[in-house]
C-alpha cells in the first residue's frame, strides 16, 4: 500500500506517532536514572508493580466512558498528564526526590490508562479492509524516527554529558514537547465520537473466537512482563557495564530490523495471517531463548533485531484480527478491559522480573522463551482450525 492511498485522518495520526516516537527514549531513561541514583533492579521491579495495582478498575472505566465521548479528547489528556508527569521526573532532585518520583509515576500511569484508547482509535479511522497494510506504515514511520533519533540522544546523554542530571534535562524537554503534539492533536487529528463508530452491518460477535483471543493475551502479556526493559537496561548498564547510548544502539537495531519486518509482512497473503502471526511467536522465542545465554553486546543488537523483525511481522495481522473481533461502537470499552485483563495477569510481573533478575541477570528471559513458543504452537493450531478474519469452527 502506498503513503499516498491512506486517508488523510489515517495518515495525521500516523505522523503524529512519528513526532512523539523519539520521546519514548523517556522510557529507557527512567528506569536507568533509578538504578544510577541508588535503586536496586528488584526495588525498580517492586516500584512499578505497586504504582501498577490503581490502574486496573480505572482503565476500564475510563475506557467504557469513551463510548460516549470524543476519543480525541482522551489523547489529548495522554499528553498532557505525559508532560506532567516528564517534568515531574525533571524535578526530581535532593530530599523530595522520591516524593517527586512516585507522584510522576502515579501521573503517567494515568496516563497510560487510557491508552487503550489509541487502539480503539485506530480502529476506527482505519479502514477495515486495510488493517494490515496501514499498521505496516504505523509501524515503519515511528521505527524510521526511533532509528533517527535515538542514538544521537544517546551518545549525548552517555558520553557527552551523562550522568543524571543530564536525564533529569531530558524529562524536562520532553515534557515541554508535550504542550507542541497537544496542538498537533487538535488541530490535525479527526473527531470520533459516536456517530463515527457505526459496526458495519453483518458483524457478529463472536464470543468463542474472543476467548481464544484472550488465551492468546495472556500468553503474550506474561511473555512480555517477565522481561521488560528494565530487564534489559540492568543487563547492559550493570552486568556489561555499559551506557545509555549502547542501550540506544539495541534500541536503533531494533528499529531497523522493524522497518524490514513491516515490508516482509506486506508480501503475505492476509489469508494466511496466523502462520504469519506463528512464525513471528517463534521468533520471539529464538529471541528469548539466546538473551537468556546472556550474550554479549555484539549479540544483544543482533538478538534484539531478531526479536523484533518478528514482532513487526506479526503485529499487523494480530492487531487486524482483534480489531475484527470488537463492535466499533463499544471499541473504546473493548480495549479498555482488554488493557485491564493485562494488567491483572501483568500485576506482579515487574517484581517477579526484578527478582529472577536479582538471581541472575537473564533469567527471566528464559521463561518468556517458553511462553512465546507455546503463543507459536497456539497460532498453527488456530491456522489449521479457523480462518484469519476471526472465526474459528
Amino acid at each position: 500500500m502506498r503513503w499516498s492511498e491512506i486517508p488523510r485522518g489515517a495518515k495525521a495520526y500516523i505522523l503524529y506517532h512519528t513526532l512523539i516516537s523519539p520521546g519514548l527514549i523517556v522510557w529507557i531513561l527512567f528506569p536507568l536514572y533509578l538504578m544510577e541514583t541508588g535503586y536496586s533492579i528488584l526495588e525498580v521491579g517492586a516500584f512499578f508493580t505497586a504504582v501498577n495495582l490503581a490502574s486496573i478498575p480505572l482503565t476500564y472505566l475510563f475506557g467504557r466512558a469513551f463510548n460516549r465521548w470524543d476519543i480525541k479528547r482522551g489523547l489529548i489528556a495522554i499528553d498532557v498528564l505525559d508532560g506532567v508527569a516528564y517534568v515531574l521526573y525533571g524535578l526530581a532532585k535532593g530530599a523530595i526526590a522520591p516524593v517527586l518520583l512516585f507522584t510522576g509515576r502515579t501521573i503517567e500511569k494515568l496516563s497510560m490508562m487510557l491508552y487503550p484508547l489509541y487502539r480503539a482509535y485506530e480502529q476506527i479511522i482505519y479502514p477495515e479492509d486495510k488493517y494490515e497494510e496501514i499498521f505496516a506504515w504505523h509501524l515503519r514511520l515511528p521505527e524510521m524516527s526511533q532509528a533517527l533519533t535515538f542514538p544521537v540522544m544517546g551518545y549525548v546523554l552517555g558520553y557527552v554529558y551523562p550522568g543524571p542530571e543530564s536525564y533529569r534535562w531530558a524529562f524536562m524537554l520532553f515534557g515541554l514537547f508535550s504542550a507542541f503534539t497537544v496542538a498537533y492533536i487538535q488541530l490535525f487529528l479527526p473527531a470520533v465520537g459516536r456517530e463515527e463508530r457505526l459496526t458495519p452491518e453483518g458483524f457478529t460477535f463472536k464470543a468463542g473466537d474472543f476467548r481464544l483471543f484472550l488465551a492468546v493475551e495472556a500468553l503474550l502479556t506474561l511473555a512480555w512482563a517477565l522481561a521488560p526493559e528494565i530487564v534489559l537496561i540492568n543487563y547492559i548498564a550493570f552486568t556489561l557495564k555499559k551506557t545509555v547510548f549502547e542501550v540506544t544502539l539495541v534500541a536503533v537495531a531494533s528499529s531497523l530490523a522493524s522497518i524490514l519486518g513491516t515490508y516482509a509482512s506486506e508480501r503475505v497473503p492476509k489469508e494466511r495471517g496466523f502462520q504469519a502471526m506463528a512464525l513471528g511467536m517463534f521468533l520471539n522465542a529464538l529471541y528469548a531463548f539466546l538473551m537468556a545465554l546472556a550474550p554479549p553486546l555484539w549479540a544483544v543488537l543482533v538478538v534484539h533485531a531478531l526479536g523484533d523483525f518478528g514482532n513487526t511481522f506479526w503485529f499487523p495481522f494480530y492487531r487486524a484480527w482483534m480489531f475484527r473481533l470488537i463492535p466499533k461502537e463499544k471499541a473504546s470499552e473493548f480495549h479498555a478491559a482488554i488493557s485491564s485483563y493485562r494488567k491483572v495477569i501483568g500485576i506482579v510481573a515487574p517484581i517477579v522480573a526484578g527478582f529472577l533478575a536479582s538471581i541472575h541477570a537473564t533469567l527471566p528471559y528464559a521463561v518468556s522463551f517458553g511462553l512465546f513458543l507455546l503463543a507459536g504452537v497456539m497460532f498453527q493450531w488456530l491456522a489449521r482450525k479457523g480462518i484469519y478474519s476471526g472465526t474459528a469452527s
